[in-house]
């Protein structure tokens, strides 16, 4: 019997010298490249997707305290799976077997049916469109209720990002610079639940303007986001001199995580940023900011990309 990868099977996408490799396992990103250039801190096929990298993150992205929350007057319990926090984290589909059919060489699908099930008692599918072209990586992520009952949905993406100084090298998170146009971050308690907001305006976390991250540790989520002319949002990561990376993201998308990786291992520590779009921030099954309600039969999306450049 042939052993199957952790992350099961493997979808690539190519345009011209660019790659990006989609898994079974949580239809979720594990590598893009641009030539030998990594986009991405991804992970290898015979390995699991540690820290969430490249996932994506539904019925709700980021944390649920305590995995219990009310809706629609009953009382729900989710499985702890954060267990030193007490939290229920990045929803229910990460680890399941999601469809995948690819249409072209730059394009594919991948589907799957969540199934009502304990804490979760409710039947939503989820597609992410995945289309590689000149301009990057474009996803589109789609929540449709398929049950008879009202069903609450979050959306959030998980990619790790690395960017190389002039001579090809990776930079750190500690010499990157990073652009978040966002005038409000959370505030959280030691669980990273939220617990208030905060205006970044000439403060640390302020990243408006680019700048260095340097020592600063984040693993913070940040809103008010500000999009440009074309209702895209752009946060980008760059190498004085090097690589650079943006992420954007249409409306759906008000809240984005920044994650400088300070809890990971040595060997990982600050090596990338993650730069996560989220449709809703921490506890929203308890706090309702930013949740979707979705009726039955009602569909919800949301769309996102990566759009790498070489140096200056």
């Amino acid at each position: 019997m042939t052993a199957l990868a952790p992350s099961g099977r493997q979808a690539k996408l190519v345009h011209d010298d660019s790659s990006v490799i989609i898994t079974e396992v949580g239809g979720g990103l594990r590598e893009y490249r641009v030539g030998e250039r990594a986009v991405l801190d991804g992970y290898d096929a015979d390995a699991m997707a540690s820290r969430g990298r490249g996932q994506l993150l539904l019925p709700w992205p980021n944390r649920i305290a305590d995995g219990r929350y009310t809706f629609d007057g009953a009382s729900q319990q989710l499985p702890i799976n954060e267990v030193a926090l007490r939290n229920a984290n990045h929803g229910l589909t990460r680890w399941s077997a999601w469809e995948i059919e690819q249409s072209a060489p730059g394009e594919l699908r991948a589907s799957f049916v969540l199934r009502a099930q304990s804490g979760y008692p409710f039947t939503v599918g989820f597609t992410a469109e995945y289309r590689l072209d000149a301009a990057g990586l474009a996803v589109t992520i789609t929540a449709t209720n398929l049950g008879d009952r009202p069903a609450p949905v979050g959306l959030g993406v998980h990619p790790y990002l690395v960017v190389a100084g002039p001579g090809g090298a990776p930079v750190r998170a500690d010499d990157a610079e990073l652009t978040v146009p966002a005038a409000t971050r959370l505030v959280t308690d030691e669980r990273l639940i939220p617990t208030g907001t905060r205006a970044v305006a000439g403060g640390e976390f302020d990243f408006r303007a680019p700048r260095p991250i340097g020592p600063l540790v984040l693993d913070t989520c940040y809103t008010d986001l500000v999009a440009d002319p074309d209702g895209r949002t752009r946060v980008r990561l760059a190498a004085p001199g090097g690589s650079s990376v943006t992420v954007w993201m249409d409306d759906a998308w008000q809240y984005l995580q920044v994650f400088t990786g300070d809890t990971l291992g040595p060997d990982e520590r600050r090596r990338s940023v993650a730069i996560e779009p989220l449709t809703c921030p921490a506890n929203a099954f308890n706090s309702g900011d930013g949740l979707r309600v979705l009726a039955p039969a009602e569909s919800f999306a949301g769309s996102w990309g990566i759009q790498p450049a070489g140096p200056a």
